[in-house]
């Protein structure tokens, strides 16, 4: 074969080929047309009654579109395209009584057709917030840390407005100016208030009593009148948050967390900066994921104050660590609520130890009561009555955990309980030996309080006798206990 055919040849080959790939190439063309994709993810999405926003992805290669039957309470940021796109679903809040839903319907330019089912539950109770105020920072001027300093000794109004059945069910008379005024002038500038406010509530609309709230608010003004600082919780309340702190409970209990403290918030939000909310008591919590649910709690609690606006936009707000305990808040605590406002939180413990000198009324299997404790309190002759754990050390140590975990970080912390029973059954020697080590108690742990940067707040509820806190005589508004107030002012000081 001669040069010339060779070439005719390989020229016919190559032009062969270019077709057949041309070919090829069409033919994938027209096919990858003629298939269309469509495809929706997630399918379902839900909004809770406060609404918020959702991602929406549509995956096509054709046109598509969605309609939107409830665009009143439902907005899509898209709702056409002709490629994968990402499509943001925002729900307004839904303060109707009902649980609401809707269909979305996506449709390509072929005819394919899916469905995206969006549904958003309604509030378990109705919107308290109904009169919410601009910012106002008039007389709100200190931080978190700034208000820990001017507080210099705290007391705890206890067993009172807490009272499951009332002011007085507990014993105590009904609060008095004439009470805070004794407190005031006693060596105190600033109250803790244990507050019950589920018992004054409707059970199905969580609607507190007003008659009840203008009580609270009036015993807080008998304090700012004094110019004393007031710290006002949500308590035990009879255990609606305290036994349930689970994952069944709390949606429901977050939602009782918000009615409360909308109507709280609303009701105290003129007073300055002399008053702080705090979200609860002593929340039983004892591992990582009840710590979890009770963050939500508290998380509830600030962002419902912070939204009434007014003062409260800027009040000092105190969450509760795990059961208010030193270890376990040392061991789970590990973040905090987020607060818009930065510089407004302080975290609360108690501090009760050792229990079998602080509070335990009669020997138990795990150990015996204790009578006498401190460095030069402890007893020769009824020796098996002193403490054997639990000393200055002890405390020390103890406190520095918090000094490490918090007030090092700029967080105050509120020693929103603390104080030892008197044991008055004892006689002679005996009861003057334990209730001058009882004195050196509570001298020592506020001054190691104040030496770690806590606010410490006595726990007083009422009661002057046999095993009993108390320090004022709600009776007749007099000093019950001077040794223990003492004891308390210097180590104030």
């Amino acid at each position: 074969m001669n040069a010339e055919k060779m070439k005719i040849i390989k020229q016919c080959a190559y032009w062969g080929f270019l077709l057949a790939v041309l070919f090829y190439a069409s033919c994938n063309k027209k096919a990858a047309v003629a298939t269309p994709q469509l495809s929706i993810s997630p399918s379902q999405v839900s909004f809770s009654a406060d609404g918020g926003t959702a991602d929406l992805t549509v995956s096509s290669n054709i046109q598509w579109s969605i309609s939107n039957p409830a665009s009143s309470w439902l907005q899509l940021s898209q709702t056409t395209g002709n490629s994968t796109t990402s499509i943001k679903l925002t729900a307004l809040a839904n303060i109707g009584a009902n649980a609401r839903s809707a269909t979305l319907n996506v449709t390509s330019a072929n005819g394919l057709s899916m469905q995206v089912s969006v549904t958003q539950t309604n509030r378990l109770y109705p919107n308290y917030n109904t009169s919410p105020m601009p910012a106002d920072s008039v007389g709100m001027g200190s931080t978190a840390v700034q208000l820990a300093s001017k507080i210099r000794l705290g007391w705890n109004l206890g067993n009172t407005l807490e009272a499951i059945g009332g002011e007085t069910y507990w014993g105590n008379p009904l609060t008095t100016k004439a009470l805070i005024d004794k407190v005031k002038q006693s060596g105190f500038n600033a109250v803790r208030i244990p507050c019950s406010w589920n018992q004054y509530a409707n059970a199905s609309t969580a609607q507190i009593q007003a008659q009840w709230l203008d009580r609270v608010k009036q015993v807080v003004q008998y304090c700012i009148d004094d110019s004393l600082y007031v710290l006002l919780n949500i308590h035990w309340d009879g255990g609606w948050l305290d036994g349930n702190i689970n994952t069944s409970a709390q949606a429901t209990v977050n939602a009782k967390q918000k009615a409360f403290w909308e109507q709280i918030a609303t009701k105290l939000r003129g007073f300055d900066e002399h008053l702080l909310f705090a979200s609860a008591n002593e929340p039983p919590v004892d591992d990582a994921t009840k710590m979890s649910i009770l963050l939500s709690y508290h998380q509830t609690f600030i962002n419902t104050v912070r939204a009434t606006g007014g003062k409260n936009a800027y009040r000092v707000l105190v969450v509760q660590g795990p059961s208010t305990d030193i270890d376990n808040t040392t061991t789970l605590m590990n973040t905090l609520p987020t607060d818009p406002v930065p510089n407004r939180m302080m975290a609360e413990v108690h501090f009760y130890g050792p229990w079998q000198f602080c509070g335990l009324t009669s020997d138990a299997t795990w150990g015996s009561m204790f009578y006498y404790w401190g460095q030069g309190y402890q007893s020769t002759t009824d020796a098996s009555r002193n403490a054997t754990w639990g000393d200055e050390a002890y405390v020390v140590a103890e406190f520095q955990k918090m000094k490490t975990k918090f007030v090092d970080k700029g967080i105050p912390v509120v020693l929103g309980e603390y104080g030892a029973i008197r044991r008055t059954t004892l006689t002679g020697d005996a009861l003057a030996l334990h209730l001058t080590s009882r004195a050196y108690w509570d001298k020592y742990i506020t001054q190691q309080a104040k030496a770690h940067g806590f606010l410490p707040f006595y726990w007083d509820e009422g009661s002057l006798g046999n095993h009993g806190f108390g320090i004022m005589n709600r009776q007749n508004n007099t000093v019950g206990d001077q040794q223990a107030l003492d004891a308390l002012i210097q180590g104030a000081q």
